[in-house]
């Protein structure tokens, strides 16, 4: 994924404020970029831009070599559900579905076929460490495991570009680091190219790159491998 000179702005009063002001990152597949900094500071507009959620003034969005700025709205959500897996701050899964049928959905919505869905979803649940779970609806899974079948739930239909909200902001430290431990893993067994914000530095050794924001702007050089 490659973002390149993205501007955005929102209505403030007589003005605008900048949410994201020239901010240009690349995200290689197989390795985890984490983007740091203060509530604000402008990653979460920097996500929902690489989710194509919100189009920006300027700039352009690459995802799995694809350029976003020329495609309708239709072509974009088509592109989400086909190239790009977001993994949310809260889990919010279904109460009524197994971790199973949580995935085997996503894949419904895809257009696979009922059992390859199941064989996948089994797959990566067991990837998650949860193939004893699979059966499970999620007021009997703890929150770290919640946050697995989230994690297993956008990678299901192969995505090219992984995106993660927040991870371990509703984890103890052991259940957040082991959470990072298994998006490094996964990033790197399926070569997506992972992009991930967060206030938490108590894990960012375990990032292939760091880069911090502040006041829409990457500020400082990036470190990390």
């Amino acid at each position: 994924m490659v973002l390149d000179g993205i501007t955005l702005t929102y209505p403030d009063g007589d003005g605008r404020l900048t949410a994201l002001d020239a901010v240009s990152l690349e995200a290689p597949a197989g390795s985890l970029t984490a983007v740091v900094g203060p509530s604000g500071s402008g990653k979460s507009s920097l996500l929902a831009v690489a989710a194509t959620l919100v189009t920006p003034e300027r700039g352009s969005v690459v995802v799995g070599g694809t350029d976003t700025g020329g495609l309708s709205r239709a072509d974009q959500a088509v592109l989400r559900r086909e190239r790009i897996g977001i993994v949310f701050q809260q889990p919010n899964l279904l109460p009524s579905l197994t971790a199973a049928e949580q995935l085997q959905l996503m894949a419904h919505m895809s257009g696979r076929q009922p059992r390859t869905a199941r064989d996948r979803a089994l797959e990566l649940l067991d990837a998650v460490g949860l193939a004893d779970r699979a059966h499970r609806r999620p007021h009997q899974l703890s929150g770290g495991q919640r946050q697995r079948v989230n994690i297993a739930r956008a990678l299901m239909n192969e995505p090219a570009v992984l995106l993660v909200d927040e991870p371990t902001s509703a984890l103890d430290h052991e259940r957040g680091a082991a959470v990072l431990d298994l998006l490094v893993t996964l990033t790197r067994e399926r070569s997506t190219a992972t992009l991930l914000v967060t206030h938490d530095r108590a894990h960012l050794e375990r990032a292939d790159r760091t880069v911090t924001m502040a006041d829409g702007r990457l500020v400082g050089p990036p470190y990390g491998g």
